[in-house]
């Protein structure tokens, strides 16, 4: 064994063990639900939203139940900016030492307060994850290690109360990153990067080092296309970079910080050529290829994932796809117990949970149930009450469960409620949009670099429109074909479109757009001020101009 794994194998160990304890709690999910509840309202009961909903007197989880609210996050901001302001004890009692701000780019800007606390159930989670993912390898003869990770650890700035603030992947790394530069197959400092192009060339170089590195992580599948473009785009200057023990000049890196990285990049001619040799005989480098022990890609599953999915294999070739958790700003909901697949398990000591049954989503105050009561094959919304201090929090996340593990179910990501388009009020989501694109591609053998299903502007009911930029190499030899294929499938996965089709809803129209269509959509993005290691690219949007100004090459209709 090298160095460069006997740490990692250590961690390994112990997060074996920290899996192994989570997987006994499964056995007993609504005796470790309700410690979990009563433990948490003995903290909060004294801050100044556990006095308002009287958490001190509650005793029982229907009582809790009755006692307080669902809730939005628009009925905690007042809170969030006061303690932003430094006012303490007002959501938790526990000091706040980072304010997340979410992305925005599925809806307005939140704060959600960080503590030790609720900073330590992530690394818990975090924990029993990787516990899960290297046993997993094991069944397959593959081995846990280094992995590539290109998220930025950047805080934007700190608030009036002092409180640093910031993207939530800089914070869990920045927080806990004495644990997590144990798994990095580079320097931590190449995140301290600004420059997105620098800190992806800087990360791959000093990984390309390292033929040993077994897997990469990122938030998003297209985070991860994203970081194979950069692989093969720069390949013979990193290349060239990594003989010489140098960084490319032209990168955009700060002068005191391009220092402390060249004073680690020390020169690996033997790699350099053996990674020159394989580029000249496959005339491309791709992460299988650079890193031939490749085990693993973390990153999300479910939702509109599958669809770059579809692409991985030219990258990746049969390398696992590992969920690893479910998780948002707000909290942790679910841990995947094995690679290669959606469901993955309800995280019972990361939350108190509740399910909002689709029966019960228009009502102002619904009835849920509980972990242990929901229905295989039923849709929910899912509810939080956790250590940022929000109790009954609707996140607005739409789940299925798909199983149970012992006791505790297994759910799947749909997507975010309220995120759909309608004609008329047939509601297509990204989960319908997503599976009829990753559909036709199959049938019409192509692969699409993106997709966005709008409305057209000027009829009544509108259109829809099929907004598709072709993967390069790709075309499509009958469009119209693809339309009416388009429109099938989309009624088979959403009735409602069904039936709105048949008098409503006018034909849908096919716009092919011009190469680097969604890149300029991405940059659009990052421009008012979204993470780019937080993109979340909306495949459906009742917004009319939200491709605006871009070229169309090609308009079909039915």
């Amino acid at each position: 064994m090298t160095s460069m794994e006997i740490l990692p194998s250590l961690l390994t160990a112990f997060a074996r063990r920290v899996k192994a304890n989570f997987v006994k709690k499964t056995l007993a999910t609504d005796a470790i639900q309700e410690q979990f509840l009563r433990d948490l309202l003995l903290v909060q009961s004294n801050t100044e939203l556990g006095k308002q909903y009287k958490l001190a007197q509650i005793k029982t989880i229907d009582q809790f139940r009755a006692q307080v609210p669902v809730l939005p996050y628009s009925s905690y901001e007042p809170f969030t900016e006061r303690i932003a302001q430094g006012e303490p004890n007002i959501l938790t009692p526990d000091p706040v030492v980072y304010l997340t701000l979410t992305s925005g780019s599925t809806g307005k800007k939140k704060l959600i307060p960080t503590t030790r606390r609720s900073q330590n159930i992530v690394r818990q989670a975090t924990l029993t994850s990787i516990g899960f993912l290297s046993e997993a390898l094991a069944r397959q003869n593959r081995q846990f290690g280094k992995l590539l990770v290109t998220n930025s650890v950047q805080k934007w700035g700190r608030t009036t109360g002092n409180i640093d603030y910031g993207p939530s992947s800089a914070g869990v790394l920045r927080m806990d990153k004495r644990l997590y530069r144990q798994f990095f197959a580079h320097p931590y400092e190449a995140l301290q990067l600004g420059n997105s192009l620098a800190r992806h060339y800087a990360c791959l170089l000093f990984a390309l080092r390292e033929p040993t590195m077994r897997g990469t992580i990122a938030n998003f599948p297209m985070l991860i296309l994203r970081t194979c473009h950069y692989l093969e785009r720069y390949a013979e200057d990193l290349i060239q970079d990594l003989a010489k023990g140098t960084i490319a000049p032209w990168l955009e890196i700060e002068p005191e910080m391009r220092h402390q990285l060249e004073k680690m990049a020390i020169a690996s001619p033997k790699r350099a050529a053996q990674l020159s040799e394989i580029l000249h005989a496959q005339g491309r480098l791709t992460p299988k290829l650079a890193w031939q022990n490749l085990s693993f890609v973390a990153t999300a599953r479910g939702g509109t994932s599958d669809f770059y999915f579809q692409r991985f294999p030219a990258y990746f070739e049969d390398t696992p796809i590992f969920g690893a958790v479910y998780s948002s700003a707000e909290g942790i909901f679910s841990i995947y117990p094995d690679v290669n697949q959606d469901g993955s398990v309800l995280a019972i000591e990361s939350c108190f949970f509740e399910f909002i049954p689709e029966d019960q989503w228009e009502a102002e105050q619904p009835k849920t149930l509980l972990a242990t009561e929901v229905k295989v094959g039923d849709r929910y919304r899912i509810l939080i009450t956790n250590y940022c201090g929000f109790y009954r929090y609707d996140i607005g996340d739409v789940v299925e469960v798909v199983g149970f593990y012992n006791t505790a179910p297994l759910i799947v990501f749909l997507h975010r409620r309220g995120g759909f388009v309608s004609s008329t009020t047939e509601k297509t989501t990204e989960f319908h949009a997503t599976q009829v694109m990753q559909a036709l591609q199959q049938e019409f053998n192509l692969l699409l670099e993106d997709f966005c299903i709008t409305l057209s502007e000027n009829d009544f009911p509108a259109r829809y429109i099929v907004n598709i930029e072709l993967a390069p190499g790709y075309k499509l030899d009958d469009p119209l074909a693809f339309l009416k294929s388009f429109d099938c499938k989309l009624q088979e996965v959403n009735t409602h479109y069904e039936i709105s089709r048949r008098d409503a809803i006018p034909n849908p129209q096919l716009q092919i757009l011009a190469p680097g269509s969604f890149a300029t959509i991405r940059q659009r993005q990052l421009q008012r001020g979204i993470p780019d290691s937080q993109l979340k690219f909306p495949h459906i949007s009742e917004d009319r101009n939200f491709l605006a100004g871009l070229s169309v090459e090609k308009r079909f209709d039915l």
